[in-house]
């Protein structure tokens, strides 16, 4: 059998470790070097490595890909990790994408649709509504991205019109995407996440739930697993959830569903590939 290529279609230590579980399976590897990143250390320890313009370009990314002779993509986390265009577009090139399908990222990326996925699968969403019906404080959230941004906390009902502009104009710039909605907000909620992985035989597990609410600006900065001070019985609870969402998507490959949890209740936030 021919030895196989996986270029990952990323940089730094993300794609040096997928090179090192890729050499314990005896795959070949390919790295795409970015301006900048000449001599890099991901750039040395793959078995060919091909300069690209941009790890955001996804038409150069295919593009290398096929020179390298590559056989699957690997998009690591970050840049176009989450775009189902750059999937399909692997797909389109008779590559194998590493990752979870198109429809699942196009579905747990529009928040606003993930919102209705977890509702029919028996997940609680925090409640959307317009601002008479939710009350201040409420949140302003935009339909696209994450990362805090498209976000804005609004207390009183004068600053609901700058908020709503803002979080559009931010969302916009950074999503290409300024849908915004309203939900209730949760002042201080603890932020746990549950891992999960799935096949394409429909099969789900999550593998340890982990508690992230140490942040700035809406960004992790520790990570404590198992969660500190969370019954067993509510953590299984949130596990269950993490499941049925991540099973009515049809998910495959490794992903990260996201709560809020407030006292008892236990609310789905995102789901990331």
């Amino acid at each position: 059998m021919a030895e196989r290529t996986l270029l990952v279609a990323n940089r730094g230590e993300i794609a040096v470790r997928i090179f090192d579980t890729c050499r314990r399976l005896g795959l070949r590897t390919a790295a795409v070097v970015g301006p900048g990143d000449e001599g890099a250390l991901h750039t040395r320890v793959a078995d060919v490595a091909i300069p690209v313009a941009s790890y955001l370009d996804a038409d150069a990314l295919v593009a290398v890909a096929r020179a390298a002779g590559a056989d699957l993509v690997h998009p690591g986390y970050g840049f176009l990790a989450e775009s189902a265009a750059f999937a399909e577009a692997v797909g389109a090139a008779g590559l194998i994408w590493v990752g979870p399908p198109p429809a699942a990222l196009r579905g747990g990326g529009d928040k606003l649709e993930a919102k209705r996925i977890a509702a029919a699968a028996g997940v609680p969403t925090l409640p959307m509504g317009t601002p008479d019906e939710l009350g201040f404080p409420l949140l302003v959230k935009a339909t696209a991205g994450g990362g805090g941004r498209g976000m804005r906390v609004v207390h009183r009902r004068d600053e609901l019109d700058d908020a709503l502009e803002a979080a559009s104009r931010e969302a916009e710039a950074a999503f290409g995407d300024g849908t915004v909605y309203c939900e209730r907000y949760l002042a201080h909620p603890r932020h746990v996440e549950v891992q999960l992985i799935g096949d394409r035989h429909g099969t789900v597990l999550a593998l340890g739930a982990r508690d992230c609410s140490v942040q700035r600006r809406h960004q992790k900065v520790v990570e404590e697993s198992p969660p500190p001070k969370l019954g067993r019985a509510l953590v299984e609870r949130i596990e269950r959830h993490a499941v049925a969402f991540a099973t009515a998507l049809e998910y495959e490959s490794a992903g990260t569903a996201e709560f809020l949890v407030d006292g008892d209740e236990v609310f789905f936030l995102e789901l990331n590939g």
